[in-house]
């Protein structure tokens, strides 16, 4: 299984703002943080700014801060939110399907229960679960903004 890079990149914004819960964060000292493209960012904050999970703040100082606190925002559903689809496999999707041995290799289950095994170790996790790793994020967010700016 592989989330997508918005996925990925939603995580990524969401752990940074967690690690800076006193201020408001330029969104492009997000992008420079972890070497990633201002648009995607952009998209992504959009997406989560639409689900109260940050909140954007225009002007000089602008930026995004979390919407909610960490405790309540919950791994397992960013996943869901923020996933186009969790299909594994073709016959996964009723309306795109077209495996000839559908319904009788026994696969379909299998997978089905990995996917909410998946699930269900992510919904156990909420970012208050990553506050404590703020202090060695932080100090690998620099080294890399300082690698960005002297590289």
């Amino acid at each position: 299984m592989q989330l997508t890079q918005f996925s990925d990149y939603s995580l990524r914004v969401l752990l940074y703002l967690t690690a800076h819960p006193s201020r408001v964060v330029p969104l492009q000292e997000i992008s420079r943080s972890y070497g990633v493209s201002h648009h995607h960012l952009v998209k992504v904050v959009r997406r989560l700014s639409e689900r109260g999970l940050v909140e954007c703040v225009r002007g000089r100082s602008g930026g995004v801060r979390l919407g909610r606190p960490p405790a309540d925002i919950n791994i397992g559903a960013l996943v869901r939110a923020t996933e186009p689809h969790l299909d594994l496999v073709e016959c996964f999707d009723r309306e795109t399907n077209t495996c000839p041995i559908d319904g009788v290799c026994g696969l379909k289950g299998v997978l089905k229960h990995a996917t909410s095994a998946f699930l269900g170790v992510l919904d156990g996790h909420t970012l208050a679960d990553f506050e404590p790793r703020a202090a060695a994020l932080i100090k690998v967010w620099r080294r890399h903004q300082s690698d960005e700016l002297t590289g």
